[in-house]
């Protein structure tokens, strides 16, 4: 028995080094430098402009940048199961950010996610999505990054993952596995213009980051609508659920075009507002997006089907709620939370006031399949868009204070008030996201790099958010 334990030590010893020998390899081979990369005029002001809006589109900006540091300098916290990371200085700075990268060193970190030092990146970074980007977007983004961007002197913060999970070798097995390289694919049903909007859907934009679920080793359980209905069917991260994005009851299908063009253009329509994260998208990236690009992402999302066994429409209920607050009976107590704390913004109708307070009626932010994004910005609050097309960024203060017990009853009032209809959210749920608020990462801003200008003025008309 003794001896049969050695041999069995030994052997998992030698498969444990084997495996180590082989991810360390993996980037030499599986994500060489490219052999002739072409000579990127870093000075050209049309290349930088282009470069300029492909960063927008990519939102390098909002991952790269803590809440008061400065742009592209990193720092900003994101939890993971594991522990926090923190994401990395990209402004062209020699030392702590990207200066010393050449071309082929930006374009393997950005399309394959392995650092100049052969070490592989997390998969936070969407290079599973930046892979499909053509070779000239890549290139006018680095001309962007090396030439228009303020070099900052920043460390990068270290992630707060325990060893050994830590260890960043089983990454290399990670890309073997979800990173294979891949190219975008045209969908022949598809219009030309819808075909624009998943090819910006799938890679630049990286929408499925967020809307698509994880799987076991934390990958997108789908990259393109063509291999799975997976694809941008809703996913939680950090909290919020990133609502499904195809064509059902609880996605789209109450949409239109129109709508969820004028939603990522300002970051609210006259029914709803992005919150969370999307309000940093919104806030950093689409707005800044092209009619032509906005109208065809939208077109390609509405076509989107159902997955099976989800209906493709949703319908309400009959509405008994307005009626019933307004004759003064309220005696649930959901019913007199709401009217405390919540009436005066949303109104006992639910309907709110158009592109100031959101509705409640009928938003489908509010009967998600998964309400945790509906927990999460009633419990910590959470800010509208501030864009150049509307300014009325107003603030929903977060309910906290209140006791899992009363959040519990007054989001199922609402869940299910006014013709709305959602599963019920438990005091379970509500203490489980009361750990996740309780949790959140602190950013890392060094003092000295708060409050300072975010871009140079090398590209005219940029913007100094």
């Amino acid at each position: 028995m003794k001896k049969a334990t050695q041999i069995a030590i030994f052997s998992c010893a030698v498969l444990l080094v084997g495996a180590v020998a082989v991810a360390k390899s993996v980037p030499y081979w599986f994500a060489p430098l490219m052999d002739n990369p072409p000579q990127v005029d870093i000075t050209d002001p049309e290349l930088i402009a282009k470069g300029q809006y492909y960063a927008r589109v990519a939102d390098c900006v909002a991952c790269h940048t803590a809440p008061g540091g400065k742009a592209f300098a990193g720092g900003l916290g994101m939890q993971t199961p594991l522990g926090a990371i923190y994401s990395t200085n990209i402004t062209p700075d020699p030392e702590t950010g990207i200066g010393n990268y050449s071309y082929a060193d930006f374009e393997r970190a950005v399309r394959r996610g392995i650092r100049p030092d052969n070490v592989a990146l997390y998969p936070a970074m969407p290079f599973v999505s930046y892979m499909i980007a053509k070779d000239d977007e890549i290139e006018a983004m680095y001309a962007y990054f090396m030439s228009a961007v303020l070099p900052v002197k920043q460390d990068n913060q270290v992630a707060t993952i325990p060893w050994p999970a830590n260890m960043r070798w089983p990454l290399a097995w990670w890309q073997l596995i979800f990173a294979q390289p891949r190219e975008f694919e045209e969908n022949p049903s598809l219009t030309a213009q819808q075909n624009h909007g998943a090819y910006l859907v799938e890679g630049l934009a990286h929408c499925g980051a967020c809307h698509t679920p994880r799987g076991i080793g934390f990958q997108e359980k789908s990259l393109s609508n063509n291999d799975s209905e997976q694809f941008l069917a809703g996913s939680v991260l950090e909290g919020w659920y990133a609502k499904s994005l195809r064509n059902e009851g609880v996605g789209l299908a109450i949409w239109s075009e129109e709508e969820l063009v004028e939603f990522l253009r300002t970051g609210r329509t006259h029914h709803t507002a992005a919150f969370g994260s999307m309000s940093e998208v919104v806030e950093k990236s689409t707005q800044y997006f092209t009619d032509t690009d906005l109208h065809a992402i939208a077109s390609y999302l509405m076509s989107l089907p159902p997955r099976k066994g989800y209906a493709a429409n949703w319908q309400p209920t009959e509405d008994t709620t307005t009626a019933k607050l307004r004759s003064g009976n309220i005696t649930e107590p959901g019913e007199i939370i709401y009217v405390q704390e919540c009436a005066a913004c949303h109104r006992m109708d639910g309907k709110g006031a158009p592109r100031v307070f959101p509705a409640l009626a009928g938003n489908s932010i509010v009967f998600a399949e998964d309400p945790s994004s509906l927990i999460q910005v009633t419990m910590a609050g959470g800010k509208m868009a501030d864009t150049k097309h509307d300014m009325m960024a107003f603030t929903m203060p977060g309910f906290y204070h209140l006791s899992n017990q009363d959040l519990a009853d007054v989001l199922n009032f609402i869940r299910n008030g006014w013709g709305n209809h959602g599963s019920e959210i438990s005091t379970r749920d509500i203490a489980r996201m009361r750990r996740v608020v309780d949790h959140a990462p602190t950013h890392y801003v060094p003092h000295e790099n708060v409050n300072v200008p975010q871009f140079s003025s090398i590209v005219g008309g940029a913007s100094h958010e």
